[in-house]
């Protein structure tokens, strides 16, 4: 079931369209990761903050363990897109909620070593752990609708349905927050409310993401079991999904590593980084909304064989994206203060989180190169080369913790975290002339 069609023009409208959307639900997530923080916060203590953010990592780096499910969907179903193909658009859609579903059953399986190993790394104090393990054991059972859900995220975005993605980051993480303030405030159920909220959330908008995707499952190749079992394919996406996991796991190894060395600092140090990292997920997301519009433009142009319509793409996507990563830094330097005042009214993390403050000012204007070649190299389904580049990175993030932490300390873990962003900017960089001429 293929229909040719001509190529889309690339324009500043088809960008913003595809991208405000994403922008509006991805800044949904880190102000819900803000509200979890800031409704623990109002308890007046160090641990509850530092329990929360510890938690929350080690589930966010094994929930993002599977990553490429979105990345790689995204890639593959805008190159389907481009090229007409909507039968193995819809078998696409079948082949990743297979996945996500069984890997959140087995995630579940699992929870008592995850959780070990998680801890083990960790050198937080025996009240921080304690407090973490009962949000964890809360937080397991929902496990297969965030992972499903990242596969449907990509399948929607590759279509530039990103209005769909905004109706469930709104449902999701609206539910999340009102049930964050229920269940802590109004009950008094602590870190455990915080959990079953965001259990109770993540089935919300599981429910409402396969309802968005209700026409694929018209299309009869969505069942159709040759094509969704074809070894072809699913040998192409084991091998683009295993280089982005590889990726993945590198990236989430920086994320990691950065709040737990921040716990060797002191409970006050770790929740003052809690506190700042999502500040960063802020950026992030922000950033990523222009990101996913590079994905699905590049995608989509690879699929039609358009080496201009790719570079326009990501010179389109990157300038929007630049402006973006401005806004977002004066935003931190003049209203970051009050930001934080917001999130704790711990003194000594609001003092902790100021002095580190100016790092946060630097990182949108430092990442932007990076979160922007990532999306241009997932649509062009170019893993091998995110794999490569971000091994170099890791390479030169650990060699500048080693470096830099034992003089500067704090300062030194945020300034290593910054020089990753800097690395994968560059070295994708320099592999960006081969991807384009891979187009024609």
């Amino acid at each position: 079931m293929t229909e040719a069609r001509a190529p889309r023009a690339v324009t500043h409208r088809r960008v913003l369209k595809i991208a405000l959307p994403i922008v509006l639900s991805n800044a949904t997530v880190p102000i819900l990761g803000a509200v979890d923080t800031g409704v623990v916060g109002q308890l007046g203590q160090a641990a509850p903050i530092g329990a929360v953010g510890i938690g929350a990592v080690i589930l966010t780096t094994v929930y993002w363990i599977f990553g490429f499910l979105r990345m790689g969907t995204s890639g593959f179903v805008s190159q389907a897109e481009g090229a007409g193909d909507r039968a193995e658009i819809a078998a696409l859609l079948t082949r990743v909620l297979m996945i996500g579903l069984l890997a959140g059953g087995a995630l579940i399986a699992l929870q008592v070593p995850i959780f070990n190993a998680g801890f083990a790394l960790s050198p937080a104090s025996d009240e921080v752990e304690a407090l973490a393990r009962q949000y964890m054991s809360i937080r397991i059972w929902s496990a297969p609708a965030p992972i499903a859900l990242y596969g449907i995220t990509g399948w929607l975005v590759a279509q530039e349905r990103t209005r769909g993605v905004l109706v469930i980051q709104i449902l999701m993480n609206g539910t999340n927050m009102l049930l964050d303030v229920w269940f802590v405030l109004g009950l008094g159920w602590g870190v455990q409310g915080v959990a079953f909220a965001t259990v109770l959330s993540e089935l919300v908008g599981l429910a409402t993401g396969l309802w968005l995707c209700r026409a694929a499952f018209k299309v009869p190749a969505w069942r159709d079991w040759p094509r969704v079992f074809d070894i072809t394919r699913l040998r192409q996406m084991a091998l683009v999904n295993s280089d982005i996991l590889l990726r993945s796991l590198m990236l989430q190894a920086i994320f990691t590593g950065f709040l737990f060395l921040s716990a060797r600092f002191g409970d006050t140090a770790l929740a003052a980084n809690q506190v700042l990292l999502q500040f960063l997920s802020i950026t992030a997301y922000a950033l990523d909304g222009f990101a996913f519009a590079a994905e699905a433009i590049v995608g989509q142009a690879m699929g039609a064989r358009s080496p201009h319509l790719l570079r326009r793409g990501a010179i389109l996507t990157s300038i929007w994206a630049g402006g973006a990563a401005l806004v977002m830094a004066l935003t931190f330097a003049l209203a970051g203060g009050a930001i934080i005042d917001l999130m704790t009214t711990a003194p000594d993390v609001r003092d902790a989180a100021r002095s580190y403050l100016p790092w946060m000012v630097a990182s949108p204007i430092l990442g932007i190169a990076a979160w922007m070649f990532d999306g241009i190299f997932i649509g062009a389904t170019r893993s091998q080369d995110m794999r490569n580049m971000m091994a170099i990175s890791f390479v030169i993030y650990v060699a500048c913790v080693l470096t830099l932490v034992p003089t500067f300390q704090n300062h030194g873990l945020w300034l290593a975290f910054n020089i990753s962003f800097v690395a994968r900017g560059i070295t994708l960089g320099l592999r960006y002339p081969s991807l384009e001429r891979s187009a024609a």
